[in-house]
C-alpha cells in the first residue's frame, strides 16, 4: 500500500510517499511560491535532489505538478496514480470533535471548517489540500491527522482556563495542545525502547523546534501540554514569547498599540530573536553566545530554564516518570541545551552521560548514564510516518 502524506500552508504542500508495507519513503519534498508568478517543487527521491520551477496558480495545479513528478522520469516511485491508495493530510486544528484519525467525509469537511474559527492560518490551506486531493484523485479515500487529537485525554482540569465558565461554554476557550502526532509518535517509540506497553510508560516529551511544546504523558495518554489555546503558549520559541503575564498586552495596547501590532510582536518578534537580538536559529544563537554575545547567552538561559521548569512540574502532575524525550530540530541536534535543560535535574533522578550526549550518533538513542533512575532520550520524531500509519489503518478498518 502507497499512501501519499499531505501538508498544505497557504503558499506550500509538503509531501511525502509511503510504501506501508515497509514504511520506506519513496519520495519527498516541498512545493513554495505557490500563487506566484513561478513556483518552486525541491523534490528527493533514491539519494537525489531535484528543483523544479513551474506555474502553480493554486493547490490545485500544485497538486496536480507533485503527482505529475511522482509519475515521471527513469525510475518514479510510481507508474501511474492508481498505485496511490490512499492521502493523509495533516490537519491542524480538530477542537473536541476529533480524538483520532478520521476518514474525510462531507461532514468532517464541514467540521474541519468550523474549527478554523480556531486555527485561521491553518484549517483553511489543509483544508484545501483535501480539496485538491479529491478533485485530482476521485475514488481515493482521504484521512484527516489532527494536531490536537493526542491531547484530547487531557483532564478538564488542566484545559479550562480560570476564565468566567461561558466563555468555554459559549467560545471553547480552552487549552488544546498542538504538536500531537510528534509527542504521540515518540512516546510509542519510547514503550519501543523501554520495551513496555505504550499504556504502561510515564514520559515527559520535549518537541524543541522553531515551535516548541511540552508533553507529559501519562500510561500513553496525553495529561498535560503547554501550547493552550493557540501555539503561543508555553515554552519559549524561535519567534513567540510563550508564557507572560496577560497584563503586559493591556501595558502595551496602553502605549498605544494595536491588536495586529501586539500579536506580531508575540508571534513574530519574540522568543529566542527577540530576547537575542541575533537571529531565531538556535544554532546561530549559540554561536552567538560562544562569542561574547550576553544577550545571546541570556536567551539560551531563559530558553533551557522555562523547558527545565516545565519538566518539574509535569513529573509532579505524573507522579512516576520513566522518561524524558527530546525531539524536534533542537532537541535532536543541540548537545549544548540537552545539557542545559538536564543540568539541574538531578533532584528528580536524571543523570545525563555528557559523552553520550555529544556522540554523533544519530537516530533513537539513550543519553542518559546507566545509574540515572529516569531515562533520557533523544528520538527524531516523524510526523509524516505517523500520518501514513492513521491513514493506513482508518482506509484497511473501513475495508
Amino acid at each position: 500500500m502507497k499512501i501519499l502524506v499531505v501538508n498544505c500552508g497557504s503558499s506550500s504542500i509538503k509531501y511525502q510517499l509511503l510504501e506501508m508495507d515497509t514504511e520506506d519513503v519513496l519520495a519527498q519534498g516541498l512545493l513554495e511560491r505557490i500563487g506566484l508568478d513561478e513556483a518552486l517543487l525541491t523534490h528527493r527521491q533514491g539519494g537525489k535532489k531535484q528543483g523544479i520551477a513551474a506555474a502553480a496558480a493554486d493547490h490545485d495545479e500544485g497538486m496536480k505538478l507533485i503527482v505529475e513528478t511522482l509519475t515521471r522520469g527513469e525510475d518514479p516511485p510510481i507508474r501511474d496514480v492508481s498505485e496511490i491508495a490512499a492521502v493523509g493530510h495533516r490537519v491542524v486544528h480538530g477542537g473536541e470533535d476529533f480524538v483520532e484519525s478520521v476518514r474525510v467525509t462531507d461532514e468532517v469537511i464541514d467540521v474541519i471548517r468550523k474549527n478554523a474559527e480556531l486555527a485561521p492560518l491553518h484549517n483553511p490551506p489543509n483544508l484545501t489540500g483535501i480539496r485538491a486531493a479529491q478533485k485530482l484523485l476521485p475514488g481515493v479515500p482521504n484521512v484527516a491527522v489532527f494536531d490536537t487529537a493526542f491531547h484530547q485525554t487531557v483532564p478538564e482540569h488542566a484545559y479550562i482556563y480560570a476564565l468566567p465558565y461561558q466563555y468555554y461554554t459559549g467560545h471553547r476557550i480552552r487549552r488544546y495542545g498542538f504538536h500531537g502526532t510528534s509527542h504521540r509518535y515518540v512516546t510509542l517509540q519510547t514503550a519501543k525502547l523501554l520495551g513496555r506497553p505504550p499504556d504502561e510508560v510515564n514520559v515527559i516529551t520535549a518537541h524543541l523546534g522553531n515551535g516548541c511544546s511540552i508533553t507529559a504523558v501519562k500510561n500513553g495518554r496525553s495529561v498535560d501540554t503547554s501550547m493552550g489555546l493557540t501555539p503561543l503558549e508555553g515554552l519559549v520559541m524561535g519567534t513567540r514569547s510563550g508564557d507572560l503575564d496577560p497584563a503586559i498586552l493591556f501595558f502595551l495596547a496602553e502605549k498605544g498599540m494595536t491588536p495586529a501590532e501586539i500579536h506580531r510582536i508575540l508571534n513574530e518578534e519574540s522568543g529566542l530573536l527577540g530576547i537575542s537580538g541575533v537571529s531565531s536559529d538556535m544554532r546561530e544563537v549559540e554561536a552567538a553566545s560562544e562569542g561574547g554575545s550576553a544577550r545571546a547567552k541570556l536567551a539560551l538561559d531563559i530558553f533551557a530554564y522555562r523547558v527545565r521548569k516545565y519538566i518539574g512540574a509535569y513529573a509532579a502532575a505524573l507522579g512516576r516518570l520513566d522518561a524524558v524525550v527530546f525531539t524536534g530540530g533542537i532537541g535532536e541536534n543541540s548537545a549544548t541545551m540537552r545539557d542545559m535543560v538536564c543540568r539541574d535535574l538531578g533532584i528528580l533522578g536524571i543523570e545525563l552521560d555528557e559523552e553520550k550526549n555529544r556522540s554523533s550518533r544519530k537516530g533513537d538513542r539513550d543519553i542518559s548514564t546507566d545509574a540515572s533512575c529516569v531515562r533520557v532520550l533523544v528520538i527524531p520524531t516523524n510526523e509524516e510516518l505517523m500520518i501514513a500509519r492513521d491513514t493506513a489503518e482508518v482506509v484497511q478498518a473501513a475495508r
